[in-house]
């Protein structure tokens, strides 16, 4: 360190912009030793220390810990380190970046149905914040099994679509868990899974519901698997029954030879 040490370390601090805390803290740990006035025992600074303060709070603000800095800081040949290190990072911050994005979608999309609905069941909210969360997996698998484009148009809807999407889908989990259990022949049961198939055409789009139609059984579980339900097992099972007694009395579902027809 430079042998001129003119700074107390109140004035360094000033100088500086760092906290006397911080640089208590930063010498204790060894990131950044002050040295000790020998009659007094005062921490002094010098240009040096600068240098060095300068560096830590640098690799800091690019997202380093202290623990990483302290060790950057012993390499004699920092820039082929922290060009390594950065590529690491960015890749890193980018991942961050992605969450801060879906956390404020799903956020914003709360909000907008929140203001729209008088109450929204907790496990239908949990839910619906769950598949927004997921979205971005759900794009990468639809991207693979069909295209680009059939993802863009499933996930790059409007506020005001996804709104009334979000509003329909809050509306259509109340009427399942209402009435769960009864008949699946019921007239108002059979409505229930007409506005269910609607919805989802709805949200999908018929190129998607197509190309899920070429799909092998594993594949679309493997896709359902991605998106959380508001349902229990039971209500689960029974809302399938109802949707397949539905698509056969419609002629869209043919359960011997396992063919769709939603058209």
């Amino acid at each position: 360190m430079d042998k001129e040490l003119n700074f107390s370390i109140g004035k360094f601090s000033k100088k500086t912009g760092v906290s006397i805390r911080t640089l208590h803290y930063y010498d204790e740990i060894g990131l950044l030793k002050a040295q000790k006035n020998p009659s007094s025992g005062h921490r002094q600074y010098g240009e040096d220390h600068i240098v060095r303060l300068q560096k830590i709070v640098a690799l800091k603000f690019l997202g380093y810990n202290l623990e990483e800095i302290g060790l950057m800081l012993k390499d004699a040949y920092l820039n082929l380190s922290l060009q390594n290190t950065l590529l690491q990072q960015k890749k890193a911050f980018e991942e961050k970046k992605q969450h801060l994005d879906n956390v404020l979608k799903a956020i914003s999309r709360t909000l907008s149905l929140l203001g729209s609905q008088e109450q929204v069941p907790s496990e239908i909210l949990v839910n619906l914040i769950n598949n927004i969360e997921n979205e971005q997996d759900q794009r990468v698998w639809l991207e693979h099994f069909a295209s680009k484009g059939i993802a863009d148009k499933v996930y790059n809807k409007s506020d005001k679509e996804n709104l009334s999407l979000d509003k329909e889908f809050v509306d259509l989990s109340r009427e399942v868990k209402r009435l769960a259990g009864k008949p699946v022949q019921d007239p108002e049961v059979q409505e229930l899974a007409n506005k269910h198939l609607q919805a989802s055409l709805k949200y999908v789009g018929e190129e998607a519901m197509y190309a899920f139609g070429k799909l092998k059984d594993e594949e679309i579980e493997d896709f359902q698997s991605m998106i959380a339900s508001p349902y229990t097992e039971e209500e689960e099972k029974w809302l399938g029954q109802v949707i397949e007694y539905y698509m056969v009395q419609y002629g869209m579902y043919n359960p011997n030879s396992n063919e769709t027809n939603l058209k």
